[in-house]
């Protein structure tokens, strides 16, 4: 990988949804040395411009910096600290596992019950501090902190990775390369833009899209693999290449840029998939309905164990996303 490294640091540090500073905080210090302006909006998306020579077209890709997390809603008279969900949890992929408050108190889930009767509700599970009381658990936890999955970056054979926060740290670590690789010749004005709130509603992309209004909208995220035992039916595999988004539940994207994101693969040799699922979504959607409309597309790293505390990805996939990026970026669209 390009700085392995860097991706290491981001899916090690915290950024439940509307929590991501710490994120942006590492992303604003590898991006300044390279952009031609940074802002930061009212909602707390970071946005990175660097500019085009002239006579291109104003590309917008967003890389969501918040991860699926947990919320205190109430701290039980034993200590225990009762949660609700901060995007899309599975309740079987919490059970019994750690997770890390922002301050560093850590927990594990437990279950008022049998695991298999909570029917996927996060207000069946409860976070056990070690608190012995009410006024004990209140001294680490306040009603409204906010905890992620705790799965450290490892290394598993054939060049793939486990970690959390996945979904979507290789994202950001995409378009920070980028953001690297472009050396100021490309004829696009491109806006890198790392978005907040993806998984509560891809929130932060609309805002940012409205500010912008770009010509193309480029989501830059993860897709859950189908090529191993789960729940889900499609084709994404895990070393099948970068993954060139079609279609999902909440957006059709682009023939036409499609066709150039699979053009621009060919003329570079970048492995690819197209990508299809019919659960979930990304920021092109909110892209792709803001202003008038803009033409949508997205580029993905195909990912195991989805929204969990041990994900898993290629690392071959990851830098043929970097590839993808930079070729689309320094695309000529004349004829669009």
């Amino acid at each position: 990988m390009r700085e392995e490294e860097l991706l290491k640091r981001l899916v090690a540090v915290h950024g439940v949804s509307g929590y991501e500073k710490a994120v942006r905080r590492i992303i604003e210090e590898e991006a300044a040395p390279y952009a031609d302006g940074m802002t930061v909006d009212a909602i707390g998306n970071l946005i990175v411009k660097k500019n085009g020579t002239g006579g291109g077209k104003k590309i917008m890709f967003a890389a969501h910096m918040d991860e699926i997390g947990f919320m205190v809603k109430k701290i039980e008279s034993d200590g225990r600290l009762r949660v609700c969900n901060m995007g899309w949890n599975w309740t079987g992929s919490a059970y019994n596992e750690r997770v890390e408050f922002q301050n560093g108190v850590n927990g594990v889930f437990g279950c008022q019950g049998w695991i298999e009767d909570a029917k996927n509700d996060a207000g069946k599970l409860f976070i056990d501090i070690g608190a012995i009381s009410a006024e004990d658990a209140a001294k680490y936890v306040k009603i409204g902190d906010v905890c992620g999955y705790f799965g450290p970056w490892t290394e598993l054979v054939n060049d793939r990775v486990s970690a959390r926060s996945l979904d979507n740290r290789i994202g950001c670590y995409q378009l920070l390369e980028a953001l690297k690789e472009n050396d100021g010749t490309y004829p696009n004005d491109i806006y890198y833009v790392f978005t907040v709130q993806e998984e509560l509603g891809c929130r932060g992309s609309k805002a940012a899209a409205q500010r912008i209004q770009p010509d193309f909208g480029i989501a830059v995220d993860i897709s859950p693999a189908h090529d191993y035992p789960c729940d889900l039916e499609g084709s994404n595999a895990i070393d099948g290449g970068t993954g060139i988004k079609i279609c999902d539940p909440s957006v059709v994207c682009d023939e036409d840029l499609v066709a150039i994101m699979e053009k621009c693969c060919r003329e570079k040799g970048i492995k690819y998939q197209r990508e299809v699922i019919d659960k979930g979504g990304t920021d092109a959607s909110s892209m792709n309905l803001s202003n008038m409309g803009v033409k949508a597309g997205g580029i993905v790293t195909v990912v195991r164990y989805p929204h969990s505390q041990c994900s898993v990805a290629s690392k071959k996939d990851i830098e043929a996303g970097v590839d993808l990026a930079s070729a689309i970026s320094a695309y000529k669209f004349s004829e669009m």
